[in-house]
């Protein structure tokens, strides 16, 4: 993972929950930390983690992430054994 993929990680674990993540800087770094994304139906997007799916919608018309969409990647993260130790 690159600086700004540590970054986007850290933002995401921070309490409280941000507003201001845009929602490709997430993709990017869920691809860095070997995530696979598929395109759904729709703004829907598959992300696979360590044998874990996920289904996420792209937000629309913006481009930050809102916190409920937050809340479920940072736990999506923690129930694919990530081990963010490391970068936190």
């Amino acid at each position: 993972m690159n600086n700004k993929h540590v970054k986007v990680l850290r933002k995401i674990f921070e309490d409280p929950l941000r507003s201001d993540i845009v929602w490709k800087d997430i993709e990017k770094m869920l691809s860095a930390l070997g995530g696979e994304i598929s395109e759904g139906a729709g703004s829907r997007v598959r992300i696979y983690l360590n044998d874990r799916v996920a289904i996420f919608h792209r937000p629309h018309p913006e481009k930050v992430t809102d916190k409920g969409a937050l809340k479920s990647v940072r736990e999506f993260i923690v129930n694919s054994n990530i081990d963010i130790g490391e970068f936190i």
